[in-house]
């Protein structure tokens, strides 16, 4: 969400002349886009707004003038804080806020002599009545060849250790119709790929045109009508949200990637309880059978929070029960941090570190130890790859499986601008960690385009389970 959000903010600077360069020092404007969900976010933030303090006097000395700005979640959580810690800061504005940025950048400037005098940065962390969406102009960037498109904010779940609902605010969704069209002139620059996002994106309840009301799974299906889209994800998801239609758009539809990230944050009934996540881990694992039955390729990653208050070695027990029962291509897991202003943070029966160390490197084992099965079992495959970059390596291209994998293909440097942005069928000859390497099927030296945008390959799942 915040790459989707930094992108939008240069399209709406761009008016202003702004440009997007490569390093703060001797810029005119430094943005930091922040997350609230990290341990310590906050203190990260105010380590790099030091940092950046030495740029800035810099870019004075040589006469110059730098707009410093925070934005995004820790913005509107400690948005005071970081003007009263921070005199450095020019400007500090929300995540909902940022559709009005031409004039926070005005008043900013009008408020610069009393700034510089010693008073206070401009503050803006509102929660409009308005959606920031109908006011974002049209892309201006090009987009290379996968994007993310925003199409529901906030989240109306209140998960007893989350700071969403606070920071980002109530469950927002964009219309159908805004959706499409940016779609549409997405796929017109030659996006193959298009991501959703929303912080809880599978409560999409989009306003059709008719007056009507479109579900995720709907938006998919008239998204999956778009010449040129090859390939549509989404993200991040809440099992409470996962509806009959949403399913069904996973069997149905090719162009909907074998892969979903769907968290779980505990197997332990009592803890998901203390959660307020509002389902069981025989929930779940319900919807993890049906969706696997509809799509028997389906890869699966989740979210783990482990050491939350209260949890006891059986809960923790439960959590690796339920992990061995899934089967996961890929997780994020981490320990149990406070989230200021939320209930859990005020929980009595608080962790220790050590304990939550120790819980979370075991859990992580058994993480790795499915991901890395489950890449080992795509080697000697064929999969199509979308070769978004070009590597680290010379004769190199990354790109994505339908799986989300990372995939690192050889092909000859000549061939390295004409092949990005394809789709190409590439044979998996090793499996690492967190990637795959591979080489195109076909013979890509010379000017054969046979090897680009394949026709759809039926796939079969890898095998992601580890029992042991």
């Amino acid at each position: 969400m915040n790459v989707y959000d930094s992108t939008r903010m240069a399209d709406v600077l761009a008016p202003l002349g702004y440009e997007a360069v490569a390093s703060p020092r001797g810029a005119d404007m430094v943005i930091l886009n922040t997350c609230h969900i990290r341990e310590k976010a906050a203190e990260k933030v105010f380590s790099e707004l030091g940092r950046l303090r030495a740029f800035k006097q810099e870019r004075a000395a040589e006469g110059g003038e730098m707009l410093l700005a925070v934005a995004g979640c820790v913005a509107q959580a400690e948005g005071e804080e970081i003007l009263r810690r921070a005199p450095q800061v020019d400007l500090v504005f929300g995540p909902q806020t940022y559709h009005r940025l031409p004039e926070l950048v005005a008043k900013t400037a009008r408020a610069g002599a009393r700034h510089e005098g010693g008073g206070r940065g401009v503050l803006d962390i509102d929660f409009p009545a308005e959606s920031k969406f109908d006011h974002l102009p049209e892309e201006s960037a090009a987009p290379g060849a996968a994007a993310f498109v925003s199409v529901q904010e906030g989240c109306d779940k209140f998960c007893s250790f989350c700071v969403v609902p606070y920071t980002r605010g109530a469950e927002y969704s964009r219309p159908a119709a805004a959706v499409l069209e940016e779609a549409r002139r997405l796929a017109a620059a030659g996006v193959q790929e298009i991501t959703l996002l929303g912080q809880n994106v599978n409560a999409y309840h989009g306003e059709a045109e008719d007056g009507g009301t479109w579900s995720l799974g709907r938006l998919i299906r008239a998204l999956a009508e778009i010449d040129g889209l090859t390939r549509l994800r989404y993200t991040t998801s809440h099992p409470l949200d996962m509806d009959d239609e949403l399913i069904a758009a996973h069997a149905e539809e090719e162009k909907l990637m074998p892969y979903l990230h769907l968290p779980v944050q505990s197997g332990s009934d009592r803890i998901l309880a203390a959660m307020n996540r509002r389902h069981s881990a025989a929930d779940y694992l319900r919807i993890v059978e049906r969706l696997r039955k509809a799509r028997p390729d389906l890869a699966l990653s989740s979210d783990f929070i482990v050491g939350f208050p209260g949890e006891s070695d059986a809960d923790f027990a439960d959590t690796l029960k339920l992990v061995n029962e899934v089967g996961y291509a890929q997780a994020y897991s981490f320990k149990y941090s406070p989230r200021p202003g939320t209930p859990a943070a005020v929980e009595e029966a608080q962790l220790s570190e050590a304990v939550k160390a120790e819980r979370l490197a075991g859990l992580q084992q058994l993480l790795g130890a499915q991901a890395t099965a489950f890449n080992a079992a795509c080697v000697g495959r064929d999969l199509p790859v979308l070769l978004e970059r070009p590597g680290r390596k010379p004769g190199q291209l990354v790109g994505r499986s339908p799986y989300m994998q990372a995939v690192h293909v050889a092909v000859p440097e000549v061939a390295l601008q004409r092949l990005t942005g394809a789709l190409m069928t590439v044979h998996v000859e090793a499996a690492h960690p967190n990637s795959l390497a591979g080489r195109p099927i076909v013979d890509v030296g010379g000017v054969d385009e046979s090897a680009a945008s394949p026709a759809p390959t039926a796939l079969t799942a890898p095998t992601a389970r580890i029992t042991a």
